[in-house]
Order: structure tokens, then C-alpha cells, then sequence
């Protein structure tokens, strides 16, 4: 009677479904022999046929023992039939691979083996089944038991192996599914398998990895955050072998689709994944050149906060954020490529993080955000028109910032603003555009007085130097004439602004035309500056010092019996004693000796001075006055006056109207100190 097992006989079945061991392999010896003479007659059928009952009746089988026996005898039939196997590959292995998720580790195990042997014999044949394989194998690694494990690396060094011999006949597009699903594992076994998989095929010449970069490199950027060593130096490796691929050749990348997941994890907190995304990022720059234009807002998104970095370990970091800035710098302001720069710009999404980081807490990535700003209002004033006229009150708080840097940059910003748009007019000053902009200036100086007193100085000197200084005072003159209500506040800003004019060296060219009051412009200038300069008595007289209005400074100080004397005065005027003792007024010391037609201007500046004097108390500023007054030669001193020979004469200046303008001025200060006591008098007395 034939066995039920046929081809397999009674005996051998049972053998090869006993608990031990070595019974089985002793069957399994018995059906290699078998297969081998079935294998020799081309007899195919009964081949199938133990095939089948290997399949059936013992590797799915409920007996442990009846599993172990169906893969040894599958392997065994592999081994019978060397090479032909290739015939009944798709019989064999689709048995072994149910094996391999079996609840027993033991039958796990041995499906492990089985495997090797079929995948050893089979080569090539079993890389239509690679996918199926992979699954299986990326579940083994991170088996519970180490025997498994070992059996899954064995089967996976084979496996690789016959991937790498026959490439020509692999299915990558396939296998990229799979590998996209098993890469987000964080089993650091898993991720190690993985790892390998992708740097293996990678360095097969006939297998393109870089196409289905793409789908794998978020993957690889998420394992860099493994707490394994071995896993981050082997990411690390692989990604190193990527960027050196992409560099031989860039044509197979599919760059907007990466770079924009560089940018994403060059924001992440983890250290090596930021540094290494942005060296990624640094990279495609070189590589790509100006088609990286278009994500220059993300690019700005993922290297602007990175430039405060100081620390040892953040070095890097901030070192190749630095040369990613300076690389795209020079690729939007590149000449040759100007038109299609702006082409591939959106300004306004740049313009939006940038304006982001506007109000960051780094000095230097602020600096490198007014830097952009200032560097595309350059390049592309038109297309900047009306990004710029937005940005206006942001770059007003900036001049807040602690940072002198900051502060100078962004009036540099605020200057190219003006200059840009002054740039589509006619030459004259006194446009809409330059005026909004100081009385902006002007209304932050009223507000944050610790402006006014600690940064208005460096802002305006600055402005100056990179505006026309002549239409900066004439502008701010107009604004305090129009503008001010507030009489205190018009007072302290003209004192500021004179202070500068007698002390900058930046407003040394507009001092030199305020000293010549017989020329029409310069005797206009003068005019709209003393109308605002009349807040403050000796700021007044220091500018008619320095336009050689000697006669009317000797009438200013007459008037001042009728001022207030106030410390604060007193101040000011101490002040002015020792800027005449300074190089800039030089020439006014000079007066003092002079003959001939100076000898009125002499005796107006000489009875002034001692105006001055005499409303100084005995201090070192009145000694040192004294002193210079003692200095003056008595040739001149019996002559009368005649005011025909001053330099005041000669500019046709109404410097009556001036004097009554000037008292005018004066009177309402006196009438609103009078209405605040009173007022402060109210209030104590509630």
C-alpha cells in the first residue's frame, strides 16, 4: 500500500517529523538523495509531489516538530536539485517564508536556514521573491531570540551578495516601497538593516540609488537622531555617499522635492541632524547654483537663526550657515543672471522671514537679516518698492536695539528706503517720501525718550553720512517748525541736532556752508534752521556763531535778561564756552584779533562773549572765557561800530523778522512752563 507521505516512504516521514534532531536529518539526507534521482529521470511530477507534501503536511503543519522536519525536507529538495531549483523556486520558498513569523523561535530559526540553503542554491531564481524576503528579514533582525537573529544575518549577507551580482535584474522601483515603510522604524536593529540595505545598493555601479533619493532621505535624516553610535556613523556614511554621488552627477536628483526636506530638518533641535541637513543644504547651493533661488525663504528659514551660535560644538553649525548666506548672496546679486534671478524669487515670502527675524535675540543673525534686506533693495529696487515702504515701522523699533551693529545696519536699510525711492523724483528735498520718513523718526524720538537720549545722536550723524546732510537738518528743521506741539520736546531735539552740527565730523561740509550766509542757499538754510533752532536761546546763538551773524548774537544775549536762567540754561551754556574754545570755531577766536573790515564783526563778537560772561556764574567755563576775552588786542576797541562792514550785513538776511520770530518763540515756552506749574500746583493741592 502506498504511503500517504508518497513519494516520501512511512519510515522517512516519521522520521523527519520526530523531535529530534538528528532523525530529521537523517530524512532530510534520505529525500536530497531522492530528489537527485528524481531530478536525473526529468521526472518533474513526483518532484512537485514531495514538494507539495512537504509544503502541506509538514512546514504548515500544527506540530512544531512536523514544521521543522517540512523546512529541513524543502531544503534538502533545494540541495537534491542544485541549479534546476530555479524551476520550483517560487514551491519552495513560499513555504519557508510562512516559517519565518512561526510563534516558535526554534521553527523560526530553522526557516532561517532553510532559507539559506534554497537562497544559496537558487541564486538569482530568488530575486522575484526579494520583496517578500526583505519584509521578512527586516522582522528577524529585531527578533527576540539571538539564534534567529544570527540565522536572519547569514540569510541577509547571502541575500545581499546575489543582489549585488545580478543588479541588471533587480527591481528597484519595486523594492523603494518597501524600503519607505521600514525606514521610519526606530528599532535600532531595524534601522541598522535598513541602513545597510540602502548603502549597499548605493554603491553597486548599475543601481541608481540618487533617483529615489527623494523617498528615502527624510527616512535617513529621522535616523540620525538614533542614541546608537554604530547607527549614526553608519546614516552618516551612507548620506556622505549620497552628496558624493549627487556631486559626480546632479542630473538624477529630483532637487526641489529634497531640498525642501533639508530645509525642514535644518530646523530640527537635534544637533547632527541640523548640521548635517544644512551641509546638505550648503552643498546643493554650490551644485545647483540659481535654481535653488526659488526656496531661498526656506533656505533663510533654516540658516538665519543659526548664525548666533557660539559654543565649541555648534561651530560647525554656524560656520556653514555663514557660507550658505554668502553663497546665495552672490547668486541673487550675480549680473549674468540678473533677469532670471528675480524670475525665480518670491520676494514676498522672503520678505515675510525675513521680517520674522527681524526681532530675533541674535545680534548677528539680525545684522545678516538687515544685510539681506539692504542687499535686495540694491539689486532690485523696483521689484523691492513695495516690500520696502512696509518694512518701515519694523526697521523703526530696530533702532531700539542694544547692538550699535544693528542699529547702523538698519539705518543703512532705512537710507537705501529713501534713496531708492528719491531716486524716481527730481532733486528736490523736500519730498513727500523723505519727510513721512523723519517725522516717523521724529514721532519715535518723541515716544522712547531713551532714544532720544542714548541713540538719536548715532542715527542722525549716520543718516547724515548716507543722505544729503543739508536736507536731513532742512527736513528736520521744517518738521519742529510744523509738526512739534510739544515745546519741551522741540526744545531737546534742537539742542541734539545742534550739538551734532557743532561737533560731527559728518556735518563738517554742511558747517563749512552755514559759515558763508552771503551765498543765497546757504543764507536759506540758515533761515529754516534758526526758525526751529529758536526752542533753545543758546543753540540759537551757536548757529549765528557759526554763520558769523556776530551783530545779531549780541542782540541775542541782550535778550537773555529777559529768559529764564534756568541750571538747564546754564548748562548749555557751559557747553558753548568750551566748543569755542574747540578747532571748529577757529576762525570766530580769530575774529576777535582781526582789522580793517572785520573790525565790526570784532566788536559784535567781542561784546557778546562778554554778554556771556556776564551771565555765567564764576565757574570754570567763566574762567575760561575770561581768560580768552583778556586775549583780545585793544586797536579796535575805540572804533564806533558800523554794521555795514559785518558779514551779517552782507547776507540780506531779514534778521529782524528772525529776532522777532526768535522772541515770539521764546514767549510761548515761557507761557506753556507758566500753564504746566500751575497746572502741577492743582494737582498737589487735590
Amino acid at each position: 500500500m502506498e504511503s500517504v507521505y508518497a513519494p516520501l516512504s512511512e519510515s522517512c516521514a516519521k522520521a523527519l517529523g520526530d523531535k529530534v534532531y538528528e532523525k530529521r536529518k537523517l530524512a532530510s539526507q534520505e529525500i536530497e538523495k531522492m530528489v537527485t534521482e528524481f531530478n536525473a529521470k526529468n521526472n518533474s511530477a513526483q518532484i512537485r509531489k514531495l514538494i507539495e507534501v512537504l509544503s502541506n503536511d509538514f512546514a504548515s503543519s500544527r506540530d512544531a516538530n512536523k514544521r521543522k522536519g517540512g523546512l529541513i525536507g524543502l531544503a534538502a529538495t533545494s540541495l537534491g536539485l542544485g541549479k534546476d531549483s530555479s524551476k520550483y523556486v517560487s514551491e519552495l520558498v513560499t513555504p519557508i517564508l510562512n516559517c519565518l513569523s512561526d510563534q516558535d523561535l526554534r521553527v523560526r530559526y530553522f526557516a532561517c536556514e532553510s532559507l539559506y540553503n534554497v537562497v544559496k542554491v537558487a541564486r538569482s531564481s530568488i530575486i522575484p521573491f526579494f520583496p517578500d524576503l526583505f519584509s521578512a528579514l527586516s522582522r528577524l533582525v529585531a527578533d527576540s531570540d539571538q539564534m534567529v537573529k544570527d540565522g536572519s544575518e547569514l540569510l541577509d549577507r547571502m541575500l545581499k551578495d546575489i543582489v549585488t551580482e545580478s543588479s541588471q535584474n533587480f527591481n528597484l522601483e519595486a523594492f523603494i516601497p518597501l524600503l519607505k515603510e521600514r525606514i521610519y522604524v526606530k528599532n535600532s536593529y531595524v534601522r541598522q538593516y535598513v541602513i545597510s540595505w540602502i548603502s549597499i545598493l548605493n554603491a553597486v555601479p548599475e543601481i541608481n540609488m540618487v533617483t529615489y533619493l527623494t523617498d528615502i532621505i527624510d527616512g535617513l535624516f529621522t535616523m540620525l537622531e538614533d542614541n546608537t553610535q554604530e547607527i549614526q556613523r553608519m546614516c552618516e556614511t551612507t548620506l556622505t555617499q549620497f552628496l558624493k554621488s549627487i556631486r559626480n552627477d546632479s542630473s538624477s536628483v529630483r532637487m526641489e522635492d529634497t531640498i525642501n526636506i533639508l530645509i525642514t530638518h535644518a530646523q530640527s533641535p537635534n544637533e547632527l541632524i541640523k548640521s548635517t541637513a544644512i551641509t546638505w543644504i550648503r552643498e546643493f547651493v554650490i551644485i545647483f547654483g540659481s535654481k535653488v533661488l526659488p526656496y531661498a525663504s526656506g533656505i533663510f528659514t533654516a540658516i538665519l537663526p543659526c548664525l548666533e551660535y557660539n559654543v565649541d560644538n555648534m561651530k560647525n553649525i554656524k560656520e556653514c550657515a555663514v557660507s550658505v548666506n554668502k553663497s546665495m548672496m552672490k547668486l541673487v546679486s550675480s549680473k549674468e543672471h540678473k533677469s532670471q534671478n528675480i524670475e525665480q524669487l518670491d520676494l514676498r515670502s522672503i520678505m515675510a522671514v525675513l521680517s520674522q527675524y527681524l526681532t530675533h535675540n541674535s545680534v548677528q543673525t539680525k545684522v545678516a537679516v538687515l544685510e539681506w534686506i539692504h542687499h535686495l533693495i540694491i539689486h532690485f529696487p523696483n521689484e523691492m518698492s513695495n516690500h520696502s515702504s512696509q518694512l518701515g515701522n519694523n526697521l523703526l523699533t530696530i533702532l531700539s536695539d542694544n547692538s550699535d551693529e544693528v542699529v547702523l545696519r538698519c539705518i543703512s536699510v532705512l537710507a537705501e528706503i529713501v534713496n531708492s525711492q528719491h531716486s524716481k523724483e527730481t532733486t528736490d528735498f523736500n519730498k513727500a517720501h523723505y519727510r513721512k520718513f523723519l517725522l516717523s523718526l521724529v514721532n519715535l524720538f518723541s515716544d522712547d525718550k531713551s532714544i532720544l537720549d542714548y541713540r538719536a545722536s548715532l542715527i542722525i550723524r549716520q543718516l547724515c553720512v548716507l543722505l544729503n546732510a543739508e536736507y536731513i537738518y532742512l527736513t528736520f528743521a521744517e518738521i519742529i517748525n510744523e509738526e512739534i506741539s510739544n515745546l519741551k520736546f522741540a526744545s531737546l531735539l534742537v539742542r541734539l541736532l545742534n550739538s551734532i552740527l557743532m561737533t560731527s565730523s559728518e556735518l563738517f561740509e554742511l558747517r563749512t556752508t552755514l559759515r558763508d550766509i552771503s551765498n543765497p542757499n546757504s543764507a536759506n538754510l540758515f533761515k529754516t534752521l534758526y526758525l526751529s533752532w529758536a526752542h533753545c536761546p543758546v543753540s540759537t546763538i551757536s548757529i549765528c556763531l557759526l554763520s558769523q551773524s556776530y551783530q545779531h548774537v549780541s542782540e541775542l544775549v541782550n535778550l537773555f535778561a529777559e529768559i529764564e536762567i534756568t541750571l538747564e540754561l546754564l548748562t548749555e551754556l557751559d557747553k558753548l564756552v568750551q566748543l569755542i574754545e574747540t578747532p571748529i570755531f577757529a576762525s570766530l577766536r580769530l575774529t576777535l584779533v582781526s582789522k580793517d573790515n572785520n573790525c565790526a564783526d570784532a566788536q559784535y563778537l567781542a561784546h557778546a562773549l562778554f554778554g556771556i560772561l556776564m551771565l555765567l556764574p564764576q565757574t570754570d567755563a567763566f574762567n575760561m572765557l575770561k581768560n580768552r576775552l583778556q586775549c583780545i588786542p585793544n586797536y579796535w576797541g575805540q572804533q564806533p561800530i558800523s554794521e555795514k562792514h559785518s558779514l551779517q550785513y552782507k547776507s540780506n538776511i531779514n534778521f529782524v523778522d528772525l529776532l522777532q520770530h526768535f522772541k515770539k518763540v521764546q514767549r510761548n515756552h515761557r507761557e506753556q512752563r507758566l500753564t504746566q506749574r500751575k497746572r502741577s500746583v492743582l494737582v498737589n493741592d487735590i
